[in-house]
């Protein structure tokens, strides 16, 4: 049941990898989401308080005033499904190579280094695709997400050792 699990995780690992790489694959006009966040915020909630946030990314200013309103939204929006992509996939690499590789060091090393290569990797193919530009910010943003989903499989994967020890199990 163990190592069932675990390929199920490893199987949803490798389905984040197509996702990302079917995703890197498209212009960046066959992924904008501004018009449809045209209509759908087209009364432009929490505007003014949005308003005040501003900073710098790669270079460039992420602000209402530098972007626009759909465009600064559609910014975070992207910029999360990349975090939590990562998320997803260091946390199903982690719980899916636990069953397999017994020194949880080696897990750790695998379950972050296939996704700091992965979106490097990824990075460079949007080099190769019209309209993208590859960004390092993104290759850390990226590794960012996948230590976070990694510390999470950590801890849930410590806790339900802990619980079936409780148990009696």
């Amino acid at each position: 049941m163990q190592r069932r699990l675990s390929w199920l995780f490893i199987g949803i690992a490798l389905a984040v990898i197509l996702m990302l790489f079917i995703s890197s694959s498209q212009t960046y006009e066959q992924q904008s989401m501004t018009s449809s966040l045209d209509r759908l915020l087209a009364n432009k909630p929490f505007e003014k308080q949005l308003s005040a946030v501003s900073f710098h990314y790669a270079g460039s200013e992420i602000s209402i005033q530098a972007k626009g309103y759909s465009s600064f939204i559609e910014f975070f929006i992207r910029k999360g499904a990349h975090f939590f992509s990562y998320a997803l996939m260091g946390f199903s690499l982690f719980m899916g190579f636990g069953a397999f590789i017994k020194r949880k060091w080696l897990v750790m090393v695998f379950s972050a280094g296939i996704p700091l290569a992965y979106a490097a990797f990824d990075e460079f193919h949007q080099l190769l695709t019209g309209g993208r530009t590859p960004l390092v910010e993104d290759v850390m943003l990226d590794f960012a997400g996948a230590l976070f989903g990694i510390l999470l499989a950590y801890f849930l994967a410590k806790w339900l050792i802990k619980k079936d020890k409780g148990s009696g199990t």
